[in-house]
């Protein structure tokens, strides 16, 4: 027992991952034995991110009680990685042989390292006018990279049609898979009942396309209907000023969501990660905030900025400016009695790289 003991290898994260890593690419194995290692892969590395309260922070904005959900411990640093790894499990069961999708960047990352380890071909489409620091990244994990002339909206259609020649995987927002996003993006409400062993007052999330909202809402209306809290959380939503439909459509009171015209759009290195004139989960994310009693908030580059410094200030978190427009939202209430003392959550989506 002595000698076995001793000739034992010390345990290694990586070489466990390494290991599941070489059964995915030998396509020897059977299928459930591939996905099997890949399960173990998601199991290891995403979800389960830090939900820390922050006490400095409410010092300095004089709130009671903000915990912060830090989706930088995802393995690129964004929420993205949920999704990115469900599709990537998604389209491995389902025999495809490559992702296709569009991206500003970090959903390109995400799904680059997703692919990689699924052992899946993945096609990036990248407007041409933007020049994403993570386009390195992706190339060595792998990726394709595909510009096309035109905007977001524009690359995730010409990705549609690659992904539909091609017979790829459509990893693109909109498309039949967005309950699987949804449900990826919902387990971010599960694991926020698992620390608090409730649902908070408030959940504030940054808002682009409104799938992560979205996802948090149903998350936390299937923890309520199955008596697993007490409430659900009103849903408040952080966008970039006049950038982003879903927060315009809320603030001008409008019956339904409604496009942006695309000329009024402009892109900073601040605001990109929130900004469209499309979102493609718009009319469910509007639907949530207005059904929980939330609000939206349209935020200058210079809140973001400024609450980038106070959290990287008060308690040593480097995140993305954009990361911030939820707690942005979640200080700038309708009604000053919504922060009355109780539980706020705040998502923040990515970590500064």
């Amino acid at each position: 027992m002595y000698l076995e003991e001793r000739n034992r290898q010390p345990f290694s994260i990586q070489a466990e991952l390494e290991e599941q890593h070489r059964i995915i690419l030998d396509k020897r194995n059977s299928l459930e034995k591939r996905l099997r290692a890949f399960t173990f892969i998601v199991d290891s590395e995403v979800g389960d991110t830090p939900l820390i309260r922050a006490k400095n922070t409410e010092r300095e904005l004089n709130v009671r009680q903000i915990y912060l959900k830090f989706e930088g411990g995802n393995p690129t640093g964004t929420q993205k990685d949920r999704i990115a790894f469900a599709q990537a499990e998604d389209a491995l069961r389902r025999g495809f042989e490559g992702l296709s999708l569009a991206t500003c960047g970090n959903y390109g990352s995400a799904c680059a390292l997703a692919a990689k380890y699924a052992a899946l071909r993945c096609v990036i489409f990248i407007p041409a006018s933007y020049h994403t620091k993570r386009m390195i990244e992706m190339e060595q994990l792998g990726a394709e990279i595909i510009r096309v002339e035109g905007d977001y909206e524009g690359a995730v259609v010409a990705s549609q049609q690659y992904a539909a020649k091609n017979e790829l995987y459509d990893a693109n927002p909109g498309g039949d898979n967005t309950p699987l996003q949804l449900k990826a993006y919902s387990q971010i409400a599960h694991e926020i009942y698992d620390e608090l062993r409730d649902a908070p007052k408030i959940m504030a999330v940054p808002v682009s396309n409104g799938t992560v909202l979205t996802g948090i809402y149903q998350g936390f209306q299937s923890l309520y209907r199955r008596g697993k809290t007490s409430r659900i959380p009103l849903m408040v939503a952080g966008s970039a000023a006049k950038k982003n439909p879903i927060v315009q459509a809320y603030l001008q009171k409008l019956a339904n969501y409604q496009d942006l015209a695309p000329q009024l759009i402009k892109e900073t290195e601040v605001n990109e990660p929130l900004i469209n004139w499309h979102s493609f989960d718009g009319e469910d994310t509007l639907r949530a905030i207005r059904d929980s009693n939330g609000w939206a908030r349209g935020l200058s580059d210079k809140k973001m900025l400024d609450l980038t410094k106070v959290l990287k200030d008060k308690e040593g978190l480097h995140v993305l400016p954009a990361a911030t427009a939820g707690l942005a939202a979640l200080i700038n209430p309708p009604r000053t009695e919504a922060l009355q003392q109780d539980r706020f959550v705040v998502l923040l989506t990515s970590r500064k790289q």
